[in-house]
């Protein structure tokens, strides 16, 4: 029997889910992925995305392959998967959610706009994750399990306050390593990296507290206004 913990991690995108990803990398007992269905969510939907080639040569874009290398057995006590709920799109099997321990991160959504339009612009509201987040929040309730909220804001507020408040509510032994990463690039980064990841790159722990809401242009602020509903919804389940 798979004695594994499974942990998905299901975020937007600039959601501190990187920095995610290298906290639980910092733990003795982890393994690692990063957004293993990137290149099928490209392949499935014809969206284009930056270093658009590189991913694709660099991962399955077939989803139920991915689905199965998600489950498959591995050497560590702690398997985590950085997921973006975007990528979920209609063919993508998710038999295996069931399987896993499933936490949704969330950020507020003018934060997540201002971020993500300075690396793509022209963001709509299907790019940044919100409604889909939602709807799989809907999707594991309805299995019966009772999914952990967490907010990228009170992470960078309080650190190990909230990464221990997460490890509790998933039943994993606090471990320091988990406040601290060498910075730089990481052997589990996807082969996108290098256009997304600067600012995380540059650190070796979680950022600061965010300040004051970003100024949003017309367009920008209508697409954060529609996201709010789901943000709001989740939100008033956090930790």
């Amino acid at each position: 029997m798979d004695q594994t913990k499974r942990i998905a991690m299901w975020s937007g995108p600039r959601n501190l889910s990187t920095a995610m990803m290298y906290s639980f990398g910092g733990r003795k007992d982890c393994t690692v992925i990063d957004e293993p269905f990137y290149a099928s969510y490209l392949a499935m939907t014809g969206v284009v995305h930056p270093m658009q080639t590189e991913i694709l040569a660099a991962q399955s874009s077939n989803a139920a392959e991915v689905a199965q290398q998600i489950l498959a057995p591995i050497d560590t006590a702690v398997f985590y998967q950085k997921h973006m709920t975007q990528h979920m799109v209609d063919g993508v099997p998710r038999n295996w959610i069931s399987e896993v321990t499933n936490v949704f991160l969330i950020r507020h959504p003018a934060r997540v706009v201002a971020s993500y339009a300075k690396k793509r612009e022209g963001p709509t509201l299907d790019d940044i994750g919100f409604h889909q987040q939602a709807e799989l929040f809907d999707y594991v309730c309805a299995l019966g399990k009772k999914p952990v909220v967490i907010d990228s804001h009170d992470i960078r507020r309080d650190p190990e306050g909230m990464m221990r408040k997460l490890c509790a509510a998933i039943e994993l032994p606090w471990d320091a390593g988990m406040l601290h990463w060498p910075s730089g690039g990481h052997a589990s980064d996807g082969a996108w990296a290098s256009h997304w990841y600067g600012a995380v790159h540059r650190s070796n722990g979680f950022a600061d507290a965010e300040g004051d809401f970003p100024y949003l242009e017309s367009d920008y602020a209508e697409i954060a206004a529609q996201a709010m509903p789901y943000y709001d919804r989740l939100a008033a389940v956090k930790l």
